[in-house]
């Protein structure tokens, strides 16, 4: 592991500060000043900051179906519920903070860690991670529908990225369509908006996955630890 990313997981800095910490030659390894960010270092090796042994934080990583009706903050100057309250019984004193944004009325897949290095790293705009959502729309969609939110719309005076998008159905009775849509943007409400600028209107909007991580097991307002197998694919997106 670079030398960088060690100390972010002992939960000094962000990594860029901790970057600047090497260049300083504030720390060690095994004994050893260092100074080249290409340094690598294995969890047994023995690494200070300033003569201060540094140590990987035990993070928390948590999967949530997070429901409609609850805002994705730490808290809110409305008194409507966050994230955090859902969580808070098993996790009354860890400092948790959810990775990126859900809408107050979309529910479904969300990241919630103690990683501060993590969340900044899948939440900056750079990584372009694809997340996947089902949406219901009202009235009929037709592959023209979708083929304007394929090639991007304009929304908020901005272009959204090609996505991909794919019919699952139409509902006679309720006469709903449902379609997954993907993308790998973080716009305000962008989904409801894409379908807006064509006309469309968003009535239920559910985020299923993110890249290959799924909600499996988790019910609706409930949430669980995530495994290690799923903790290691997220800190290599």
């Amino acid at each position: 592991m670079r030398i960088n990313k060690f100390l972010a997981e002992c939960g000094l800095a962000s990594r860029r500060k901790c970057e600047q910490y090497v260049l300083d030659g504030s720390v060690t390894v095994n004994g050893k000043v260092v100074t080249d960010l290409s340094t690598n270092v294995e969890y047994c090796d023995f690494v200070t900051v300033n003569g201060k042994k540094a140590e990987p934080a035990k993070h928390v990583y948590v999967i949530m179906n997070k429901p409609k009706g609850v805002v994705t903050t730490v808290s809110d100057d409305k008194g409507r519920k966050t994230v955090l309250d859902i969580v808070r019984k098993d996790y009354p004193n860890t400092r948790l903070f959810p990775v990126g944004r859900l809408d107050y009325d979309t529910e479904g897949l969300l990241i919630l860690t103690t990683d501060g290095d993590l969340c900044n790293r899948l939440t900056h705009p750079s990584s372009e991670i694809e997340k996947i959502y089902s949406a219901k729309i009202e009235g009929e969609i037709t592959e023209a529908d979708l083929n304007l939110i394929r090639r991007g719309v304009e929304i908020d005076g901005k272009r959204t990225k090609k996505c991909r998008a794919k019919f699952l159905g139409y509902d006679g009775k309720t006469k709903v369509s449902t379609v997954e849509v993907a993308i790998s943007e973080g716009m305000n409400r962008e989904i409801r908006k894409m379908f807006e600028s064509i006309g469309k209107h968003v009535t239920f909007l559910k985020r299923v996955a993110i890249g290959e991580l799924r909600l499996r097991g988790v019910d609706r307002g409930s949430y669980r630890k995530m495994t290690a197998a799923e903790v290691e694919y997220i800190k290599n997106m």
